[in-house]
């Protein structure tokens, strides 16, 4: 239980900290982004079982790959998609935390 708090937590709360750090002009807007950062769930759905509760998502899923994760670490040099991928590194981020907590499958 503890565990699916942290992750949630880590998911939901904590980007609006970053937000309202970072991005303290327009915090708001700057968190619906990281928010909509968690879109790259959506490749759970190519998977079976869709959800599994102890796979790591990481290396697993497409863009949850050390691939995807050198596009999103160049995405933070240009300024127009680095909110973006502040988002999307923190997510894989929060996903590698959670590897680290689940048992081995």
């Amino acid at each position: 239980m503890l565990q699916t708090f942290v992750h949630y937590s880590l998911h939901f709360l904590v980007p609006g900290l970053i937000a309202f750090v970072f991005f303290r002009d327009q915090w708001v807007k700057a968190w619906l982004i990281l928010l909509a950062t968690m879109l790259i769930d959506l490749d759970h759905l190519l998977a079976d079982p869709i959800f599994d509760p102890n796979r790591c998502s990481i290396n697993f899923h497409p863009l949850h790959t050390y691939w995807a994760l050198a596009v999103y670490i160049v995405l933070l040099f240009f300024k127009k998609t680095r909110i973006i991928a502040i988002g999307l590194i923190f997510h894989l981020l929060t996903d590698y935390i959670d590897c680290l907590w689940s048992p081995v499958s």
